[in-house]
C-alpha cells in the first residue's frame, strides 16, 4: 500500500517562497512569478505521485534554513539556496521541475512567449475523420515487427 503524503501549511508557504526566488514576476515581459496563487493551485492539485520528494526538498530546505524562508533576508535565503542545489539531490530537481512545469503550463506565460493557447498540430487545418492519409510515410516504411520467441 502506497502512503498519501500532503504539504504542511508550512510546507506550502516555503513553496511558494522557493517558487518566487526560481521565477520572480516581470512588469517588463508581463508574466507573474512562479508564486502567483493559480499557479501554486495548479502546483498543489498536480503534485501527485511528486508530492513526497518534493515534500522531502521543503523538509531539506527548512533544515538549512532554521527558520521559515519568508523570513529571511534575501542573502541569506541565496546561501540557502546555493546550499540546497548542492545537498539536495532528486528531491531538489523533482521540486524545480515542479515549479517549472506548473509555470510554463500557464496561459499568461505562453502568450507571453509568443506561444499560441492550443495544440500545435494541426495549425489551424482541419482533418477530415477518417482521413487515413497522414499515415502514409509511416506504412511506407520497411516493418520491423518480429516473431516473438517460443517460450
Amino acid at each position: 500500500m502506497l502512503a498519501t503524503y500532503e504539504l504542511t501549511s508550512a510546507q506550502r508557504d516555503d513553496l511558494r517562497t522557493v517558487a518566487a526566488m526560481i521565477i520572480p514576476a516581470s512588469d517588463e515581459y508581463k508574466v507573474p512569478g512562479a508564486d502567483d496563487p493559480t499557479i501554486q493551485a495548479d502546483m498543489l492539485a498536480t503534485l501527485g505521485r511528486d508530492t513526497a520528494l518534493v515534500a522531502q526538498a521543503l523538509d531539506h530546505l527548512a533544515r538549512l534554513a532554521g527558520q521559515p524562508l519568508a523570513e529571511l533576508d534575501a542573502a541569506r535565503r541565496d546561501a540557502v539556496a546555493t546550499e540546497f542545489r548542492a545537498t539536495g539531490g532528486a528531491a531538489a530537481a523533482t521540486l524545480v521541475r515542479v515549479v517549472l512545469q506548473c509555470y510554463y503550463r500557464d496561459d499568461r506565460v505562453l502568450r507571453s512567449l509568443g506561444l499560441e493557447l492550443r495544440a500545435p498540430f494541426p495549425k489551424g487545418y482541419t482533418l477530415e475523420q477518417g482521413n487515413w492519409a497522414l499515415l502514409d510515410p509511416v506504412k511506407a516504411r520497411a516493418g520491423k515487427l518480429r516473431r516473438a520467441p517460443k517460450a
